[in-house]
């Protein structure tokens, strides 16, 4: 007798050509139902209509039609089971062997800002019920969900009998599809009337498990969206991408972003940005007339701690940039952008991973940010709201000069991105020094002014956080800084506001902090 697959699809990716092998060289029959019956039919395939089947018509414009217990009855019994046995024969049910479900593009109705009564008319509800009946019946139903199993299945099926193994997998797959087309009504409905979701859903498909992640003993794995942010970069050669890289990519193009991103030619002449970042914090950064010249001025930072970096460009890389980066050793580059002569130029360094990340492909603003912690997870906004210098207080006698305005702007981009407690000295737009992590914010300026020793003079300090006590003016004057960047917010904000009076240094509160745990 043959055997009965049940065919019910909205992406119809290689279906006629699947339907046409699992008729011809498998003895299936072909059950399905409207738009896929049609497009079947049309190809030729024979097709025995659900209607027909369930002796039951289409009804409520299609919303039923296989919530059937023909269908479901077909799908559910087990085979060995005296019990349903009885009850497959009482009630004249044809069993079904595979079930071919795809779901209503739920997801794309949405993201093309379909209204409300649109996007639930894109709610499926047949076909999550017969990817699960099919899913609890693994052991003797098949069930694919996805174009891309299709010829592993056929594949699968031309050695005989099934394994369980093969069809517990495809059970997991079908039930994570499923949940991943439940979790998107879910978070939609929670967007689209503003409330508060009491679990927090997302699901993310695996993009590659990684060789390991931060330490060679611990397992990892990439998982993401398609369509946005480093998984849907171009890498244009290199090792694959590890645990590690990925972590410093994003805080590299995190801090890039903050002055803009832009394809070939479309950024003004003093606007290109570069950042070089090692072990999650920028070691040096800078905003200059060219990304040559950026890159330059923020290896200059830190060139010892640059080795083995990652650097992140906001503009296009041409072959005088690339000349550049080919003299010392860098585990990445990302940019929107990349000459074909740049390329050509670092091909030398066969292992430098190169990515292409166009800025339609960035993430957009107000997203979340999520941390793990043992037994849950926390879930913030991220912190990616512009700044607005507008709103900045100058609290202090001394105003400040044009060019100082221009790089206390430049240090608070950059020290938002430096893991807290976190200080950043910076003049001419580039970072001179970065004192990043600390457990007091005294020490982050040791570290930040002494790094920079013999170039503060008329340099800008930013600070993450508000000065608990005026040490850390006293100290910053001892290198000659001439204004300083700070949250403000502290009782004592006036003794580091007097101190800065007394020595002659600027001082704007922006009354708003940016700590990066």
């Amino acid at each position: 007798m043959s055997r009965l697959a049940l065919v019910s699809v909205s992406d119809k990716k290689n279906i006629i050509p699947f339907c046409k092998e699992l008729v011809e060289k498998f003895n299936y029959k072909i059950l399905s139902s409207g738009g896929t019956a049609k497009h079947l039919k049309e190809a030729k395939i024979p097709v025995i209509k659900v209607a027909d089947f369930t002796n039951s018509p289409e009804i409520l414009g299609g919303r039923v039609k296989t919530l059937h217990p023909k269908i479901h009855g077909g799908i559910l019994a087990k085979r060995s089971d005296e019990e349903h046995k009885k009850d497959v024969e009482a009630n004249d049910l044809r069993l079904i062997d595979l079930v071919v479900v795809n779901l209503y593009p739920f997801k794309k109705t949405v993201e093309q800002g379909s209204k409300w009564e649109d996007a639930i008319e894109n709610i499926d509800i047949g076909g999550p019920s017969m990817i699960r009946s099919a899913a609890k019946n693994h052991k003797n139903v098949s069930v694919l969900v996805d174009p891309s199993q299709y010829q592993n299945f056929l594949e699968e099926s031309k050695k005989g009998e099934l394994n369980e193994l093969y069809k517990v997998k495809l059970a997991l797959e079908a039930f994570q599809h499923t949940a991943d087309y439940d979790a998107a009504i879910s978070n939609w409905i929670s967007k689209e009337r503003d409330l508060q979701s009491s679990k927090y859903i997302k699901s993310y498909p695996l993009i590659k498990t990684l060789r390991y992640g931060e330490n060679p003993h611990q397992k990892a794995s990439w998982y993401g969206l398609s369509n946005v942010g480093l998984n849907s970069a171009e890498q244009l050669q290199g090792k694959d991408l590890s645990y590690n890289n990925l972590l410093d990519l994003e805080s590299a193009l995190s801090t890039v972003l903050e002055f803009g991103y832009a394809e070939k030619n479309e950024l003004k002449t003093d606007k290109f940005a570069s950042v070089i970042l090692k072990h999650n914090n920028p070691c040096g950064a800078s905003v200059s007339n060219s990304a040559a010249q950026a890159f330059l001025n923020a290896l200059e930072c830190d060139s010892v701690s640059a080795f083995g970096g990652i650097v992140a460009f906001n503009s296009n890389i041409d072959s005088a940039t690339a000349i550049k980066l080919k003299d010392i050793f860098l585990e990445c580059v990302v940019a929107p952008s990349f000459d074909a002569e740049a390329l050509e130029i670092l091909k030398i360094k066969k292992n430098l991973r190169i990515l292409k990340l166009s800025k339609d492909m960035l993430p957009k603003k107000n997203q979340t940010s999520t941390k793990s912690i043992m037994g849950g997870l926390l879930v913030q906004d991220a912190d990616d709201t512009e700044d607005k210098p507008e709103t900045w207080i100058s609290v202090t006698k001394n105003n400040q000069s044009k060019q100082m305005k221009i790089d206390l702007n430049f240090a608070w981009k950059i020290c938002k991105h430096v893991k807290s407690n976190a200080i950043v000295i910076a003049k001419n737009q580039k970072t001179l020094g970065i004192g990043a992590g600390q457990m007091n914010r005294v020490g982050a300026a040791k570290i930040a002014l002494k790094a920079a020793e013999g170039s503060c003079h008329g340099a800008v300090l930013a600070s993450d956080g508000f000065f608990p006590f005026a040490d850390t003016v006293e100290l910053a004057n001892e290198y000659g800084i001439k204004a300083i960047i700070q949250p403000g917010g502290s009782l004592r904000d006036q003794e580091s506001i007097d101190m800065c009076n007394s020595k002659g240094i600027s001082m704007i509160l922006t009354q708003k902090r940016h700590f990066l745990h």
